[in-house]
């Protein structure tokens, strides 16, 4: 199973991460916790998103980025969520051995994401890496797509297939390796 944790302020009038969520319609074995659509109010039922991560094979963190950062409700699900005991430290494990993916979508061009030849969108990631290492999730290549203010749709429905692509060669795998289940949106 595939669990995408979405974060998007405002999901319904997003082009870019709409599109990417529209492009995974009818992909078996993927669930979409829409956090903002969940928890309006910022009162997060840990118990309700530990117990949906817990049979995901491949966790995916999607979100827009907002001032080099991720959105406010995102950061306090982590908080929430990923606790000790059950996340990491002494008699931890639940996370242990998934995949995670960190998805992220930027108003700014690529080029606002580098400077002397590096990539300032993986040190920007780091800390989500982290967090994702220190609870034994393994790290997969980040998917990102950058300058959504000025995608036409046809753009941002390539991005959707790749983005599908993606998803289906992760799924396939997972599959073989034990097998995938309907999917659902939250």
């Amino acid at each position: 199973m595939i669990v995408i944790v979405y974060a998007h302020p405002y999901p319904r009038h997003s082009r870019a991460n709409g599109a990417l969520l529209d492009a995974l319609e009818g992909l078996g074995g993927l669930r979409v916790r829409s956090l903002y659509d969940l928890y309006p109010d910022f009162s997060i039922d840990v118990a309700a998103e530990q117990e949906a991560l817990a049979p995901a094979r491949l966790v995916i963190w999607q979100h827009p980025m907002h001032w080099y950062g991720s959105p406010a409700l995102f950061r306090l699900w982590l908080d929430k969520v990923l606790q000790y005991g059950w996340a990491y430290g002494k008699g931890a494990g639940m996370l242990a051995g998934k995949d995670l993916m960190w998805t992220v979508t930027t108003g700014g061009d690529e080029g606002n994401f580098t400077c002397c030849g590096e990539n300032h969108l993986g040190m920007l990631g780091q800390p989500l890496r982290s967090a994702a290492e220190q609870c034994g999730m393994r790290w997969l290549a980040p998917f990102s797509l950058h300058g959504v203010t000025a995608l036409t749709q046809d753009q941002l429905a390539g991005a959707g297939a790749r983005y599908r692509a993606r998803l289906e060669a992760l799924a396939e795998r997972y599959a073989n390796a034990g097998g995938v289940e309907g999917a659902v949106h939250e």
